[in-house]
């Protein structure tokens, strides 16, 4: 099937309040304009420089997500544009994205990511780590970004009684911090579930899906 086939069929499956990132990362653009026709305007890229090639390029209606591992001296380069940031694993980078949306006169929307699976790659927060930055003066003191939601991966593993238990173990995490509302913290989106497992993801609670391979084929 076509790109815009795979996408149309996996959009059909999802309920309406569930948003779908596509992940065009290593994809070329004709790729993503494919999916751009087909009414797809939200994609996750995994490199910043990628991402800003591409936003350079592309029709600027686009929302563009960064979905991989954040290093604070490359966050220059996406302030200007950036939709949503999903791998804030740090105070340190949430105080630089912070600086960086001030410079250019925006509020940048992050995802803090929680670590919920067994394996040791997986970058992201523990709950302990998740409480200390929501209750520390430094957070509450920002100006420039605001916390939307959580993102988490789960273990890449075929057991889906480890993956189901990891994505609920985030579920409760998010429903535990849902009294948090203030003008930089208003948590609506749960980001979890990839192409092998985003329909357990949803069944779980996931309000944001990160697909790739499913709409754009292997890498």
């Amino acid at each position: 099937m076509s790109i815009s086939q795979n996408l149309l069929k996996i959009k059909s499956t999802l309920p309406e309040n569930v948003t779908l990132v596509a992940v065009s990362k290593t994809k070329p653009i004709p790729d993503l304009m494919e999916a751009y026709d087909a009414g797809q305007r939200i994609f996750g890229e995994n490199k910043i420089q990628e991402m800003a090639d591409k936003w350079e390029a592309m029709p600027k209606d686009i929302e563009w997500h960064m979905i991989g591992h954040v290093q604070t001296n490359k966050v220059k380069f996406m302030a200007q544009f950036v939709s949503l940031i999903h791998g804030v694993d740090s105070l340190k980078l949430l105080e630089e994205i912070n600086k960086q949306a001030k410079k250019n006169n925006r509020i940048i929307d992050c995802l803090l990511q929680i670590y919920i699976a067994e394996e040791e790659t997986k970058f992201g927060l523990d709950e302990e780590e998740l409480n200390e930055i929501l209750a520390s003066a430094t957070f509450q003191e920002m100006k420039n970004i605001r916390i939307v939601g959580l993102m988490g991966m789960a273990t890449f593993t075929d057991n889906q009684e480890q993956i189901k238990k990891e994505f609920t173990h985030l579920k409760s995490i998010f429903d535990s911090i849902q009294n948090l509302k203030s003008e930089i913290c208003n948590l609506k989106s749960l980001s979890m579930g990839m192409s092998g497992d985003y329909q357990l993801a949803i069944e779980c609670g996931s309000t944001m899906v990160r697909i790739g391979s499913s709409i754009f084929g292997g890498r």
